[in-house]
């Protein structure tokens, strides 16, 4: 086999070449970037309408869209702790005009769930961070819960426990729940739902006593006052609720939990497709009225982009993962 020896003026061409085709590529994704969007985008959200996801996702996207100049449409896609809609974006195009509002589901669903939904390395993107939101213990008003601490003293008395909502199975506030009980030598019910809003119209209906979920989706109840917060899951009082102990001020430290919403998109979608709409939805975030808006409900305002998201993703995964194990915590 003969070797052929790349003479100078060969080896300029191939470079002039490569140069070329790497001029050509990007000049391609700079043009790619300078036209999209060119039809609406679609916003799936894992839970069911009413709740703080379906909230925020239709907050950003009205300003997404203002500002892009293409509708931007909710589909809620409930059930299976948002691997559904999860399943979802990773089957569409990954083109930019499917995205998706999750939670801390995208971290924790891949340890809960054997084997695992998805791989948020391999099949997700991560666009923007959104905003993080403290979680709530909370009481249907006419119950006899009065505080957390009548709670425990009333679940010690009953070998059965005392049963509790949540937006779902593996969900943070779930996580939270049961850690606490182990702590506090308390038996709890889990009951899960596919999202806060129909397990907070299960506790006001009078069918569970207690719901655990994030402020945003609580506040409207409580200033109503059909449901009562017993504590916060924060290691501060929450703004909106302000005469609200935090856990740790109830004699419980160590169990701080927020949930936290962030954009992704199926993995392939070209790099300036992502930094656009990572851009958009920052400058979404950055107006007064949205970063208003989210204050007056509880959540903390928290823009960053696709890589502090990335880094924050495989930290809550592998959190998650040791909480999972020491709870045995099971998906069904």
């Amino acid at each position: 086999m003969h070797e052929t020896k790349m003479t100078p003026a060969r080896r300029r061409w191939l470079m002039a070449m490569s140069g070329a085709v790497v001029g050509t590529l990007t000049g391609a994704s700079a043009a790619w970037a300078q036209t999209f969007p060119t039809r609406p985008i679609k916003i799936l959200v894992g839970f069911a309408p009413g709740g703080a996801m379906d909230i925020v996702a239709r907050a950003v996207g009205q300003k997404v869209s203002e500002s892009i100049g293409q509708p931007v449409v909710i589909e809620n896609l409930p059930g299976a702790g948002s691997n559904i809609a999860i399943r979802a974006l990773i089957n569409s195009a990954p083109d930019g005009h499917t995205v998706m509002l999750v939670a801390n589901g995208l971290a924790a669903n891949p340890v809960l769930y054997q084997p695992p939904p998805f791989d948020p390395e391999r099949d997700v993107m991560p666009v923007a961070l959104v905003a993080r939101l403290p979680v709530v213990i909370a009481a249907n008003a006419s119950s006899e819960f009065s505080s957390l601490a009548k709670l425990v003293e009333v679940a010690k008395s009953r070998p059965a426990g005392v049963l509790y909502a949540t937006p779902g199975n593996g969900s943070t506030p779930h996580l939270a729940m049961e850690l606490f009980a182990r702590a506090a030598g308390i038996t709890l019910g889990h009951v899960p739902y596919k999202g806060g809003s129909p397990a907070i119209s299960d506790v006001l209906g009078g069918q569970l006593p207690l719901v655990v979920v994030n402020a945003v989706e609580v506040l409207p109840h409580v200033k109503a006052g059909r449901l009562r917060v017993l504590a916060a899951l924060s290691s501060e009082r929450v703004t909106t609720l302000p005469d609200t102990p935090t856990i740790a001020e109830s004699g419980y430290p160590g169990f701080e939990a927020s949930v936290w919403h962030a954009f992704i998109a199926p993995r392939g979608t070209p790099g300036v497709v992502i930094d656009k709409l990572s851009a958009e939805v920052r400058k979404a975030l950055a107006l007064p009225e949205i970063k208003e808006r989210l204050a007056a409900l509880g959540a903390e305002v928290s823009p960053t982009g696709p890589e502090p998201l990335g880094t924050l993703v495989r930290a809550e995964r592998e959190r998650y993962g040791r909480l999972i194990r020491e709870a045995k915590i099971q998906a069904n």
